[in-house]
């Protein structure tokens, strides 16, 4: 049986999905939110927008024929955010219920859908 590589994850889902706002649980963007613009399931990382922005030095090219500073942001790992609650906008859990013989999730703080 072969070993698992380093930081390889056992389980690959993530708590937060494409398009979820999110607010940022630690680290120096701590309380910021945001929307999730991508995700990563098998490094376990997020996108969100306007959070842990960087800049980076871009050399001149056909697609930008300036060059120079570009801001964008980098990827958080999955565990630094939290799913936002849309009653009371601040952090919460998720949890699966049957809604209508459907699969959704639901904020466990409120018990609202979130989909």
């Amino acid at each position: 049986m072969a070993r698992k590589a380093a930081g390889e994850h056992h389980n690959n889902k993530l708590h937060v999905r494409k398009g979820d706002t999110v607010v940022v649980l630690s680290g120096k963007h701590k309380g910021a939110t945001g929307k999730v613009l991508e995700t990563s399931p098998r490094d376990h990382k997020v996108l969100v927008e306007g959070v842990n922005t960087v800049i980076k030095h871009v050399k001149p090219s056909f697609a930008n024929p300036e060059g120079g500073r570009v801001e964008k942001e980098i990827a958080l790992h999955a565990s630094k955010v939290a799913l936002v609650d849309p009653e009371t906008g601040k952090a919460t859990r998720v949890r699966k219920q049957i809604v209508d013989g459907r699969k959704v999730r639901v904020a466990a703080a409120s018990g609202k859908v979130i989909d």
